[in-house]
C-alpha cells in the first residue's frame, strides 16, 4: 500500500511542477499578433487579396493561387471582397469555418 501512496504523491508533484512550468509559457503570448504577416483586419478588398495571395504563395508554394482558383471555382478577388464586406465569419455557403 505504501508504494501506491508514494506513486500517487509523485504523480501529484509532477503535475504541479508541470503546471507551474506551463502556465508562464502559455500566458506569455498575450493578445498581440506576433507575426509580421498579420491579416489586414480592417483592410479593403485589394488589401485582403494581396495578403491572401502572399500567404498562399509563402505557405503552399508558387502556383497555389491558380490551383485553388481552378479547383474551387472562386477567385482570390471574390474571397477578398467577401472578407472586406464582413462575411468572413460565416464561411462559404453558410458552412462556417469548421
Amino acid at each position: 500500500m505504501t508504494n501506491f501512496k508514494l506513486g500517487g504523491w509523485l504523480f501529484v508533484a509532477l503535475a504541479i511542477v508541470g503546471l507551474a512550468f506551463a502556465a508562464p509559457v502559455v500566458s506569455a503570448h498575450g493578445n498581440d499578433t506576433t507575426a509580421d504577416d498579420a491579416s489586414p483586419s480592417d483592410g479593403t478588398a485589394a488589401d485582403w487579396a494581396a495578403w491572401m495571395e502572399a500567404q498562399m504563395t509563402e505557405h503552399m508554394g508558387p502556383g497555389s493561387v491558380e490551383w485553388m482558383e481552378s479547383h474551387m471555382g472562386v477567385t482570390v478577388d471574390e474571397m477578398a471582397q467577401d472578407v472586406a464586406d464582413g462575411y468572413d465569419n460565416h464561411g462559404r455557403y453558410g458552412q462556417g469555418h469548421c
